[in-house]
């Protein structure tokens, strides 16, 4: 097993893992950990009190960060016409239909977000094996299969996340860069979750919300409570 640099030793020391945080002082703890040499992103896992083995108990969505992400999100869009001509003007980064299609599945995966208007399944659903596995594949549940993909356009770009759960029953997501202030991440975090815990399947009962957890990019995770 390789070792462990001093940074991590000492980010992985800081962090109580028996303890578990109030959202404000766990955000102060990751942020004053040792970083790393870039302006990492500070995630969150969130494990859920569902059978990930029943598709009537799994979660996918998207939600508007108020404070955004950070960073510069890649999206393309399949569309045609007028809708291909507002996508562009919303700041698509590629758009298209077949071509597109044919680009993605000779191996070109250089984008964050995939958006596709409805008339346009017929190309995106022959790249269900090549999305799926990287989260890309465009779903109305996540709000990137709309008749609207300039307005999604817009809000990918200014912020909006998708989520999905794993075959653990975990969600994960991006809440922003550590450089943003312990206010900004906080207000980000609680849109999500509050977002979240409203996404809780009928059939499932008892805490939706189990753990939850917050780290950067390289560092330790803290677990955090939530008041929902």
């Amino acid at each position: 097993m390789a070792k462990q640099s001093k940074r991590v030793q000492e980010a992985q020391a800081g962090v109580d893992r028996s303890k578990v945080y109030e959202v404000t002082e766990a955000l102060n703890l990751i942020k004053n950990l040792p970083a790393a040499k870039f302006d990492e992103t500070v995630d969150i896992v969130v494990r859920l009190g569902i059978d990930p083995r029943k598709s009537d108990q799994l979660v996918r969505g998207a939600v508007s960060l108020p404070k955004g992400l950070g960073k510069t999100v890649k999206v393309i869009v399949f569309a045609e016409g007028e809708k291909a001509d507002a996508a562009r003007a919303a700041g698509a980064d590629e758009v298209g239909s077949g071509d597109l299609a044919d680009k993605i599945a000779g191996g070109w995966m250089d984008f964050d977000v995939c958006i596709a208007s409805p008339d346009m399944m017929r190309h995106v659903g022959k790249l269900g094996k090549v999305l799926g596995p990287q989260g890309k594949m465009p779903s109305p549940k996540s709000g990137t299969v709309t008749p609207n993909v300039a307005q999604a356009v817009e809000e990918f770009k200014a912020g909006k996340v998708e989520f999905r759960t794993d075959a653990g029953g975990n969600v994960h997501a991006g809440l922003g860069k550590r450089s943003f202030p312990v206010e900004d991440l906080e207000e980000n975090l609680n849109a999500f979750l509050h977002h979240l815990n409203g996404m809780r399947p009928p059939v499932v009962k008892g805490q939706f919300l189990r753990k939850i957890s917050i780290s950067t990019s390289m560092g330790p995770g803290a677990w955090i409570q939530y008041g929902a």
